[in-house]
């Protein structure tokens, strides 16, 4: 049974972003019959994004670019929260999590470059629009290297979690190819290849939606510590032998892991009061592999 979570909101953010773009794509095809407009080019014979988004389905354009973009700074935030409380492999080094307020807050500049430059079109505005690309272009791609860096480091201290690796390699496949499009764009705007461009225009935005859908793999998890637990109530994400002495040397001045949980060494002298010596340790390792096996 399909349980809804936090995931939902990076699905409605990509289905919202590819149903704005199709829809100003085959407006332009169809009712328009490729028009061309006023903000393109003599020579030019394919539109824009900007050129379509400047036209009668402007609405369309800046409706679109607000709610996906706030529904993707949502799923950021979330996944911040989420592995601060245990829900998800949680951040415990200070490296960590700088970059991960760095992934928010790149993604931030790229949200009101998006939204801006769908508000001041490239009909009338055309210079603010240039520059608010740029941010939304820019911020989206800085957000993306961060947190493909923090998603990195994750997956050193918790091999077990296959989830960790699969969203890293998903963002890295979509920073290495962004930037190379984008290269190619600005390239061919310049040099006024202006049909290239727009179509290296139409293939960056059509990418950006996959890179909004790869955070339902982020964020999927958290259904199963919905309930404030693995499947058999054990707890959530407890460091396996020598994450969290790495953790509590990189941390600041020795404080206790950030989620609060105790360190491996603390677990087994409470262990030992409760349950006795060798018993209470035994115990204890297998809660720790129990709950390890679960988290994902």
């Amino acid at each position: 049974m399909l349980r809804l979570s936090y995931w939902i909101l990076p699905i409605i953010a990509g289905i919202t972003w590819l149903a704005t773009l199709l829809g100003l794509l085959l407006y332009w095809l169809i009712p328009a019959n490729r028009q061309h407009y006023a903000s393109m080019s003599p020579s030019q014979t394919i539109a824009y994004i900007s050129d379509v988004g400047a036209s009668p389905l402007k609405p369309l354009f800046v409706t679109g670019s607000v709610l996906t973009t706030v529904l993707l700074s949502a799923s950021l935030l979330l996944d911040r929260l989420l592995r601060h409380r245990g829900r998800l492999v949680p951040t415990t080094t200070r490296t960590e999590r700088v970059l991960s307020i760095l992934t928010i807050i790149s993604a931030l500049v790229g949200t009101v470059g998006l939204i801006l430059l769908s508000v001041f079109d490239t009909l009338h505005y055309p210079r603010l629009h240039d520059v608010f690309l740029l941010l939304f272009i820019a911020g989206y791609v800085l957000s993306a290297i961060f947190i493909c860096w923090e998603y990195q480091r994750l997956g050193q201290r918790w091999r077990d979690h296959r989830v960790l690796r699969l969203s890293f390699w998903l963002k890295l496949a979509f920073v290495v190819v962004e930037i190379v499009l984008a290269i190619a764009f600005v390239s061919c705007t310049f040099t006024q290849r202006y049909n290239q461009g727009a179509i290296l225009e139409w293939v960056i935005a059509f990418i950006f939606s996959a890179y909004v859908f790869s955070f339902y793999v982020d964020l999927y998890p958290a259904v199963r510590t919905k309930n404030g637990g693995g499947f058999d109530g054990a707890p959530k994400f407890v460091a396996p032998a020598g994450v969290a002495g790495a953790a509590e040397e990189e941390s600041e001045g020795g404080r206790e892991p950030e989620d609060g949980r105790r360190t491996s060494g603390e677990a087994t002298a409470m262990g030992s009061v409760g349950g006795g010596g060798q018993a209470g340790r035994g115990q204890q390792a297998g809660r720790e592999e129990t709950a390890a096996a679960v988290n994902f």
